[in-house]
């Protein structure tokens, strides 16, 4: 059913009526009537809208068409009446990757360039000088255009160099294609919010999203993407900032072309493409003794650079950074100041900043599991990625390239990648399995002993296959029920921080905090290994608490959750992206929203109607 209303009159007289709180929502906090009566303005017929849900659902459709300059519009009852969980999904496949897409070419560039990351006064582009297609391009269009800045990234460059960026940072060219239409950009998704720039992990999750919605060749971009950042840069970067040039991100690539090539048979010169460049990324970023492989056996995290993190906000270390000035007797601003410059030079601070920056490259930023220890540890997460990088390539060669396949003059075959991925088992059986535990903890190898902090990624081999069946359900059994809340699984267990000081801010990747990424990981995981009924349960969980928090708050798909207390409301470090809109949510957030639909697709069909309901998930499940 459609009737036709005078836009603008019957969106403020809503919003008048029902949007108490002014904050450009209608949400269950409000404490209008909750009923809403529209009148046909051709027929003269009245409707009522009822509830939170199809009043917030009434203010997007208004918006949606007021955005589009109309005077008069139908309202369509369907839209307003349908079920959170299709309409979640639907907006997320027909509207918020599309939202989220960006390229770097001229139909495209003005909108990264102007975001609130930009600090010089006229906005920066570096360039590798080896991509001369790039080069030509983006000179010419900076040209054309006087408004931004071509550099020229050298070829080959220190981390010191790297450092003097700092002063002038920019953001860092992606892939282009050539065709007969000319040259253009290379697509890619952005987390969203304040994130408008190609994340390393974000990328993994969002691709697979992206391949359950049908997009497959958005999630070949972001590889191609993945591709040209190894070959111009020497690794997936954080982000394509030129500040980001000193760290890379948890290890997917691998993971992203697998679940490409089991989508859609691929084409062999593009696999070998592919292939070739992961091989490269594998010996040269993380298998590189000193640097990324330690003397265990076992890899780490270990980013370069020296020093405070670009990117953080003014004062986020001020309270590391305060007993350091007190030691110097200078005021807090005078030391940081010193130290940035390098005029003052500390090597307990530098090696903090070391871990810190280390942390950052995991993706984990921040927790305390990784706080001044992170380029010590083996940790668990990096070598499971690992792990599944060497199954993966012995997948695709055995599977695709007759059990041999040549890059850079050197021959490979399969079983050299499965006897690999068989030592890193053994490795982490020996270093970080915890028979009595049933988990995996992080090895610190410098002091020779495992970290006792109980973190999600303990769940990662489950993901990546490394473990046998009995430790498989030592995990479910045992480490698991520490780790489950009502909306899905925490950072952390509630022990692991127990000891930190209650004055110290809420790190984010720890409890009582969830993330979409440690959800997929668990549930691919506990399909692996044939947990089919705690797989139900799991993603049950956590889209009980997008749905209902969807339901509840106009549409909110944030970056994070608060699994205390079920909410977005998240009170801890950087906030949470995703929850800042006016009237309409557009975009959702990256891997939130692949996790709804990844969810969606591994859930049998008598949970979706219980989901449709927002029916508690303690309902169900219960010790």
């Amino acid at each position: 059913m459609k009737i036709v209303v005078e836009i603008d009159a019957v969106f403020e007289q809503l919003l008048l009526q029902e949007d108490t709180d002014q904050d450009k929502k209608i949400t269950k906090e409000d404490t209008g009537p909750r009923r809403f009566e529209l009148i046909d303005s051709v027929k003269n017929t009245q409707f009522v809208v009822e509830g939170t849900y199809h009043l917030s659902n009434l203010l997007q459709e208004l918006a949606e068409m007021r955005q589009q300059g109309l005077v008069y519009g139908e309202v369509n009852f369907d839209r307003i009446q349908e079920p959170p969980v299709e309409r979640i999904s639907r907006k997320i496949r027909e509207s918020y990757w599309d939202e989220l897409t960006r390229v770097i070419d001229s139909d495209g560039l003005q909108k990264i360039l102007e975001d609130e990351k930009t600090t010089n006064t006229i906005p920066t582009l570096y360039v590798s000088e080896k991509d001369k297609q790039g080069v030509t391009y983006f000179s010419a269009l900076e040209k054309e255009w006087g408004n931004f800045k071509v550099a020229i990234l050298p070829e080959k460059y220190s981390m010191d160099y790297v450092e003097t960026l700092n002063t002038k940072p920019g953001l860092l060219a992606l892939a282009t294609s050539h065709d007969e239409k000319g040259i253009k950009g290379v697509p890619f998704v952005v987390p969203g919010g304040r994130f408008n720039e190609m994340y390393g992990w974000d990328s993994y999750f969002i691709g697979l999203g992206l391949l359950i919605d049908g997009k497959l060749d958005l999630a070949k971009a972001i590889a191609t993407n993945f591709k040209y950042q190894i070959e111009y840069y020497g690794k997936i970067l954080n982000a394509n900032r030129s500040y980001y040039l000193t760290r890379t991100q948890p290890p997917l690539y691998s993971s992203l072309l697998r679940a490409i090539v089991d989508h859609e048979k691929p084409d062999s010169a593009w696999l070998a493409s592919h292939l070739e460049t992961i091989i490269e990324e594998y010996h040269s970023v993380w298998m590189v003794m000193g640097e990324r492989l330690t003397p265990t056996g076992l890899s780490r995290y270990k980013a370069d650079g020296i020093g405070m993190p670009f990117e953080v906000e003014p004062g986020h270390f001020d309270e590391v950074l305060e007993p350091f000035a007190q030691k110097y007797q200078l005021p807090l601003r005078e030391f940081e100041k010193k130290y940035l410059e390098r005029t003052l030079v500390d090597p307990e601070l530098d090696q903090y900043f070391i871990h810190d920056r280390s942390m950052r490259e995991s993706g984990h930023d921040t927790t305390n599991r990784l706080i001044n220890s992170c380029a010590n540890l083996n940790s668990v997460d990096i070598n499971s990625f690992l792990y599944k990088y060497e199954i993966d390539i012995a997948y695709f060669i055995a599977t695709y390239f007759e059990d041999t396949f040549i890059s850079q003059n050197k021959t490979y075959a399969a079983q050299e990648w499965l006897d690999k991925a068989k030592m890193r088992k053994a490795l982490m059986d020996k270093y970080c399995w915890n028979e009595t535990e049933g988990m995996y903890f992080d090895y610190d190898f410098v002091h020779q002993k495992s970290l006792p902090f109980e973190a999600a990624s303990t769940f990662f081999p489950l993901w990546a296959g490394l473990c046998s069946q009995d430790q498989a359900v030592k995990l479910v059994e045992k480490a698991l029920p520490k780790f489950v809340m009502t909306g899905g699984i925490a950072g952390s267990t509630a022990k692991s921080i127990a000891h930190i000081n209650l004055e110290d801010p809420l790190r984010q990747w720890d409890y009582p905090f969830g993330w979409a990424p440690h959800q997929m990981l668990l549930w691919e995981g506990l399909k692996n290994y044939g947990f089919e009924s705690k797989l139900q349960e799991m993603v049950y969980r956590w889209l009980w608490l997008i749905t209902t928090n969807a339901v509840d708050y106009n549409g909110t798909i944030p970056e994070k959750f608060d699994l205390e207390i079920s909410s977005h409301k998240v009170f801890a470090e950087y906030g949470n992206v995703g929850t800042e809109f006016d009237y309409i949510a557009k975009e959702g957030f990256g891997w939130v929203n692949a996790s709804y639909q990844c969810g969606l697709s591994l859930l049998a069909p008598k949970w979706k109607g219980y989901l449709n309901q927002q029916i508690h998930p303690d309902y169900f499940f219960y010790d």
